[in-house]
């Protein structure tokens, strides 16, 4: 079971590691900024800094609950 798990663990992170082929005239420096432009367009850094503490579901709902009252709240005194 434990292998299971691990493995599957891995195949996740491999699905979503970011790749950057370079050839002989493409420098290092270039190959970073592609790299720092796929991560920024994947939202990567965001989804790390989430997932740095656990947050329980219902802390999930709660916020999002709290999202949805305020979005409602803006466009409520706009239709006014």
């Amino acid at each position: 079971m434990y292998f299971s798990q691990t493995f599957f663990k891995l195949c996740v992170y491999l699905n979503y590691m970011l790749k950057v082929e370079i050839d002989k005239n493409t420098g290092l420096e270039k190959a970073l900024k592609i790299l720092k432009g796929k991560v920024i367009k994947t939202k990567q850094n965001e989804e790390l800094r989430k997932r740095t503490e656990y947050v329980k579901k219902t802390t999930q709902k709660r916020e999002k609950m709290k999202k949805a009252k305020f979005k409602q709240s803006i466009q409520s005194k706009t239709e006014l």
